[in-house]
């Protein structure tokens, strides 16, 4: 059977665009992030992933709502009602003392990551042979 396999690439913008299973497991990571500089709301949120991802990861609103519900339930953030600076009812998030504790693990977790990933690449570009 043959599997093709095309890249998530965005023509207009010329570039290739992270797919979410790429980011799937760092989406908490993302949330945390954003929360510790202040109490933010869903839309805002995806908002802001998308301008700080300079538009080469968009997260599904399904995605965000589902990672905010389980950090709520794991205690890592809590939610309040407010209204935005839009006049409109919100339901905000803000990072608790424990999800700040996680945050801090997740960022070692990630760069622990990243370098054992970049050891295989840089083994495989590095022993590949023409």
């Amino acid at each position: 059977m043959n599997r093709r396999y095309t890249e998530p690439y965005d023509k207009q913008r010329n570039a290739i665009v992270i797919s979410a299973d790429a980011i799937r497991g760092y989406v908490d990571l993302l949330v945390l992030s954003l929360l510790r500089t202040g109490p933010s709301y869903a839309y805002e949120l995806a908002q802001r992933i998308t301008a700080i991802s300079g538009d080469d990861y968009a997260i599904k609103q399904t995605t965000l709502y589902s990672a905010v519900k389980r950090l709520e339930t794991s205690g890592l953030v809590s939610s309040f009602a407010d209204v935005s600076p839009t006049g409109k009812p919100r339901t905000y998030y803000r990072i608790s003392e424990s999800g700040l504790a996680h945050f801090d693990l997740k960022v070692e977790e990630w760069h622990s990551t990243k370098s054992v990933v970049d050891r295989f690449i840089n083994e495989t570009i590095e022993g590949a042979t023409p």
